[in-house]
């Protein structure tokens, strides 16, 4: 493929293509709510942030890769916001409204087209994201990452899974692996980096899992159970990330 990777400040007239992703997650990640505060607003507050790559050959999208920028004073080597997904977007939004200059960037959203994964591209939106970043100003991008095969060990501690590592020292995981071989190293985990509520209905048609006893419920490509609690007609996601930075 003859890749176009660009900003949409640099070419609004990509924007759509942002929506053509479709099954790029489980349906459940597509609730969190506090989501609702970048993607309504992301291609307006923040198109320098937002990246996506076409094939030249008709401007096909073939992979994104959004992010937002956040005030943070403590060294991001050793120490990033305990909320992590949710907790940038929030502060993202604070800062913008507050008028606080930015000094991390994070990525919100990388994802490929379902049909050209494997192909290398997750890596390349990462390394035009590290580059973006730079040419903005900034020295380091920090990541709340989502350990794509966690949730086929979800009986090993999270901290565990995350330690494991293959031949030649790098992790296990196959996204963490990505990132450390771009340079990234793990400052921790963030334990609560997203939380999605919902009524034991949502999260029937989210899942087309039947959620009626108590206790924690495994959903595919989850990352933790759900905990379902039927007397309260509620269950709640609360999803683990790992916390990486990258020295720009």
């Amino acid at each position: 493929m003859d890749l176009l990777v660009t900003t949409i400040a640099e070419r609004p007239d990509l924007a759509p293509l942002l929506d053509a992703f479709p099954g790029a997650w489980p349906e459940f990640m597509y609730h969190d709510p506090v989501s609702a505060l970048y993607y309504d607003c992301c291609l307006v507050q923040f198109p320098e942030y937002c990246l996506i790559a076409v094939d030249r050959d008709g401007e096909r999208p073939v992979a994104k890769a959004l992010s937002a920028p956040f005030a943070w004073a403590a060294d991001p080597a050793s120490d990033l916001p305990p909320g992590g997904y949710d907790e940038v977007i929030l502060r993202a939004s604070a800062d913008r409204l507050a008028g606080r200059t930015p000094t991390l960037v994070s990525p919100i959203e990388i994802a490929v087209q379902p049909q050209l994964r494997r192909l290398g591209l997750a890596a390349l939106m990462l390394d035009a994201l590290r580059r973006n970043t730079a040419h903005l100003g900034y020295t380091s991008l920090v990541a709340p990452v989502r350990p794509y095969l966690r949730h086929e060990h979800l009986d090993v501690p999270f901290a565990d899974y995350v330690a494991w590592t293959v031949a030649g020292g790098v992790p296990y995981d196959p996204w963490l692996r990505v990132h450390a071989r771009a340079g990234a190293h793990v400052v921790g985990v963030a334990a609560c980096s997203m939380t999605i509520p919902g009524t034991l209905a949502q999260w029937r048609a989210w899942t087309d899992l039947p959620f009626d006893e108590s206790g924690p419920v495994p959903v595919p490509h989850a990352l933790a159970p759900v905990h379902c609690d039927v007397a309260a007609d509620q269950a709640v996601y609360v999803e683990p990330n790992v916390w990486v930075h990258h020295q720009l």
